[in-house]
């Protein structure tokens, strides 16, 4: 999901594509404030971009399983609950975070920004770090499965349950680096030069299974392929992972204390528990191994 074309493009799916889980205290809880330990990062010495506030940019429409409601004020969703687990951690409570309406393209083109940080599924690239700042990942790209409901392989719970499936996949992708090393099917994949020949493989019951990125498999299931899951997910080893960052001005004083936070979430496993919250099972993505 490297392309800011497919980025954008997932702001197709629709609501009713993924029904994410009720609220749980993961959710209600996000954005309470428990601040990073550090003199330097207390939150009265934090440089921000409206005084007393924290800003957070990202699309509109916001669309789950990243936001709920088209909603990211509301906790609810993967990333306006990492969004509100960063602020806590940053010292704010929830009264003190105001959201702003931010393109896609324009978050990580070069310029002053009028967000403290982005946060929109922006995979953290060396080319757009020319022009800002990403935090450390919050959320590293898992591979997915998708399948034609009702399919031969539709109800498979692991990866080895995959070994005979005809799998379709893009070249020069992770995700046919994750088919070859990680599932390792009897039979070669079938490799297609564009994506969408790929989708068009599985509409046609060419090939019995997809393989893509998880964010895309969202995508797919929304827009592209009528009848279709996702199987689940899986995470791949191998090449350098894709992950997604927060972004910030270039040159963001903001950035130490925006990567100490995130470092804290994760060593507490809280982003875990979002990922698994609302990218999990109540997203229609369950874990296979």
């Amino acid at each position: 999901m490297a392309r800011p074309s497919m980025l954008l493009a997932i702001g197709a799916l629709a609501a009713a594509a993924v029904a994410c889980a009720p609220v749980d205290d993961t959710a209600t809880t996000a954005g309470t404030a428990s601040p990073t330990t550090s003199t330097a990062c207390a939150k009265e010495q934090l440089q921000l971009v409206n005084a007393g506030k924290l800003s957070i940019g990202t699309d509109k429409p916001a669309f789950e399983p990243w936001f709920k409601d088209d909603d990211p004020s509301n906790g609810q969703g993967f990333e306006s609950a990492v969004a509100f687990a960063v602020a806590g951690e940053l010292g704010f409570d929830r009264t003190e975070v105001q959201w702003s309406t931010v393109k896609f393209d324009s978050a990580f083109a070069p310029g002053d920004k009028q967000f403290d940080f982005d946060i929109n599924q922006v995979s953290i690239t060396p080319d757009r770090a020319k022009a800002v700042d990403f935090s450390k990942g919050y959320y590293t790209v898992k591979q997915a499965i998708v399948a034609v409901e009702n399919g031969k392989f539709a109800g498979a719970k692991s990866l080895a349950e995959l070994k005979d499936a005809k799998i379709g996949v893009q070249v020069g992708t992770t995700s046919l680096d994750a088919v070859k090393n990680i599932i390792q099917p009897a039979d070669d994949p079938n490799v297609y030069n564009e994506q969408i020949d790929a989708v068009n493989a599985l509409k046609n019951k060419q090939v019995d299974a997809l393989v893509v990125d998880l964010p895309t498999a969202f995508y797919v299931t929304a827009a592209q392929v009528e009848n279709s899951k996702i199987v689940g997910q899986f995470s791949s080893t191998g090449g350098t992972p894709e992950e997604f960052g927060l972004v910030m001005e270039k040159g963001s004083p903001l950035k130490t204390c925006v990567d100490k936070a995130v470092d804290t979430l994760t060593s507490k496993g809280e982003l875990a528990k979002i990922e698994q919250q609302w990218l999990g099972s109540a997203a229609g993505a369950p874990e296979l191994r």
